[in-house]
């Protein structure tokens, strides 16, 4: 199925819009699912700003981010417009040090 370009359009603007942001489960003060979860305490353990779009309030964007990323779940990060990948890359970004420094590149962009 192509990806609607109304909701492309969408998840453009909010990928470029923000440094840092998530696709995911819930919010980020209140994650709906543990992977979600995962990658929101990541997030908060380095102090960064990012922002979060609840893939649950909207079916559209809950079917289209997969399509978008060509990635099957959620959550999804995206740093500087670029996809970065879900909780399970996240944690192997975090656990080897990389992750410290794509954020800070990103955010410093």
């Amino acid at each position: 199925m192509a990806l609607d370009p109304a909701v492309k359009e969408r998840i453009d603007k909010l990928v470029a819009d923000n440094k840092v942001f998530v696709f995911m489960k819930g919010t980020k003060l209140m994650p709906q699912c543990g992977f979600s979860n995962n990658v929101v305490q990541i997030l908060n353990s380095f102090g960064v700003p990012f922002e979060t779009f609840d893939v649950l309030s909207d079916p559209e964007i809950r079917q289209g981010i997969k399509e978008y990323s060509n990635w099957p779940t959620i959550p999804q990060v995206y740093m500087n417009g670029e996809f970065v990948g879900g909780s399970d890359i996240m944690i192997e970004l975090y656990q080897s040090d990389q992750l410290k420094e794509m954020l800070t590149v990103a955010l410093a962009s």
